[in-house]
């Protein structure tokens, strides 16, 4: 038996003993965070709570979020081969489809991220700087 294998065998019992000291894992359910949205209508620049605040769950459908993209993808609708890569992998739920087919793009909700992009195999989506005018 070599020399690390002997240290492992004996530290095995202290390590055991360890694991067996460690607090049990609860099952209750952790607490929600509430956001504090008081005068929500008000903010501005100079206060708004850490991180995106949409006050009411499951309305990303009312609020569009894709007004600060610099950058805009593309579809070559004749490149596309189906994989559905872009559609499984956009984190917006952005890519329209149509007979199995990527077609085009919710601008809407993109946020130009480029994933789409990066996962298409067939180079079928490409991205480019939008023109805000």
């Amino acid at each position: 038996m070599t020399e690390a294998k002997k240290k492992a065998v004996a530290a095995a019992p202290a390590k055991r003993a360890a694991k067996k000291a460690r607090p049990p894992k609860t099952t209750e359910p952790a607490t929600v965070r509430r956001w504090d949205i008081e005068g929500i209508d008000d903010w501005g620049a100079s206060r708004h709570e850490l991180g995106a605040t949409i006050p009411t769950a499951a309305n990303s459908v009312d609020n569009e979020t894709g007004g600060w993209r610099t950058n805009v993808p593309t579809i070559d609708p004749e490149k596309c081969t189906g994989c559905m890569l872009c559609y499984f992998y956009c984190p917006d739920a952005s890519i329209l489809i149509e007979n199995d087919k990527a077609t085009g793009i919710d601008l809407a909700h993109c946020k130009g991220c480029g994933i789409c992009a990066a996962e298409c195999p067939v180079d079928a989506i490409t991205m480019s700087v939008e023109d805000k005018e």
